[in-house]
């Protein structure tokens, strides 16, 4: 199914961020805040204007409460996207699904946590994961063989992976390198001067074998907010517009949240490649079509596998695209620009979207030297996932 009439109805008008840090010394509410204001700021909107927000279910900070200390007048328009960082990218999709259709003007995605000082997502199942209730459920057939993490969980996709294709330690590793050479030159990155080297990699320590220290990404403090308008609008505020050409959500057979161990090959994510169609098919461009891209990459393996499931390379292949230098930033598809979750800062990947329109704005601190037309950006895996395409509007 195509985009029918919101592919393009809508774009990213304005980016905001606080500093990414391990404590913010304030609380997630004013986090949000902050980083709205900075976004309103960025594309001369005022508060006033804003009708509508887009969040995560994961948001501790309720649309009511920021409109409220904001004093936004009236909302017309709000929505929950569940499933953590697989959902990334969903909120801009439902922003521009509520701007193309007229049932908003302003809508603003955000999201605002104290994941480093607060409460830690790698640090074992949260409270609610000890609920007796449907959505929790699949936790009874992993927590018992100690799976009890993320890293633990996506550990067996990693090991499949390698034993499937031969891929080693070490070509996770130039995924991590590469994204911290980024966030050295991106002041504004965790990482910001600190570079390592493969060698760096290859002694940090094992966290959940295959995945060391330097495959996961970091635990942050901070907030990032994006304002989406129409397109029309847009071209009307300071900066290029950042068009929303595609944007989709996909779960895939047996779907199972982190652990989808029961599917015939449990290295593949048939919901990336779902995503992927229907990108192609809105934004009417394909993998040769996309000039750089934002992969989540909470764990480095899952960069190599969303390569190829997006079709820039084959199965078992993106190894090789990476070590010829594919993903770097004169290579075929530059990748991760602002240091990534791992070198900038780990803000549920709405930091990477942020990316993404400083690609198309062309004001990254780690500009491709090439003109970049479209620019894919993309949601956590192996959960339900999303993605979007943003284009240059010439």
């Amino acid at each position: 199914m195509s985009g029918g009439g919101f592919s393009g109805a809508a774009a990213i008008a304005g980016i905001g961020a606080t500093e990414f840090s391990k404590d913010s010394g304030r609380s997630e509410w004013r986090l949000a805040c902050e980083s709205v204001l900075a976004a309103l700021e960025d594309a001369q909107i005022g508060v006033e204007e804003v009708d509508g927000f887009a969040l995560f279910t994961m948001e501790t900070n309720p649309e009511i409460a920021v409109a409220r200390a904001l004093g936004i007048p009236e909302l017309k328009f709000f929505s929950r996207i569940p499933h953590g960082g697989g959902g990334a990218c969903a909120p801009v999709q439902q922003a521009a699904l509520a701007v193309a259709g007229g049932v908003a003007d302003v809508v603003v995605v955000y999201r605002a946590f104290n994941e480093r000082s607060g409460h830690r997502f790698g640090a074992g199942p949260p409270p609610f994961a000890y609920s007796a209730n449907t959505d929790q459920e699949y936790r009874n057939w992993i927590n018992p063989y100690g799976l009890l993490t993320p890293a633990q969980q996506e550990a067996f996709l990693a090991r499949r992976y390698m034993d499937k294709y031969g891929a080693t330690s070490e070509d996770f590793g130039r995924v991590s390198v590469l994204s911290r050479e980024h966030a050295a030159r991106n002041p504004k990155a965790w990482f910001y001067e600190r570079p390592i080297t493969l060698a760096d990699h290859q002694n940090s320590r094992m966290i959940a074998d295959p995945l060391r220290l330097l495959d996961c990404c970091q635990e942050s403090d901070g907030g990032q907010a994006l304002v989406i308008v129409s397109t029309e609008r847009a071209r009307d505020l300071p900066h290029p517009p950042a068009v929303i050409t595609g944007a989709a959500q996909g779960v895939g057979p047996q779907q199972i949240s982190m652990s989808s161990y029961y599917r015939p090959d449990i290295d593949e994510m048939p919901e990336v490649e779902l995503v992927a169609r229907q990108l192609w098919s809105q934004a009417g461009v394909g993998p040769d079509g996309i000039d750089a891209a934002v992969l989540y990459d909470a764990f480095t393996p899952m960069v190599l596998l969303q390569l190829e499931e997006y079709g820039f390379c084959g199965r078992g292949e993106a190894k090789d695209f990476i070590a010829a230098g594919g993903v770097a930033l004169d290579g075929r598809l530059p990748i991760n620009t602002h240091g990534g979750q791992l070198g900038e800062g780990y803000i549920h990947g709405v930091n990477g979207i942020a990316e993404g329109v400083r690609l198309i704005r062309g004001t990254s601190v780690n500009q491709p030297a090439k003109e970049l037309g479209n620019v894919l950006v993309t949601g956590g895996s192996p959960v339900p996932h999303s993605a979007i395409v943003l284009t240059a509007d010439r």
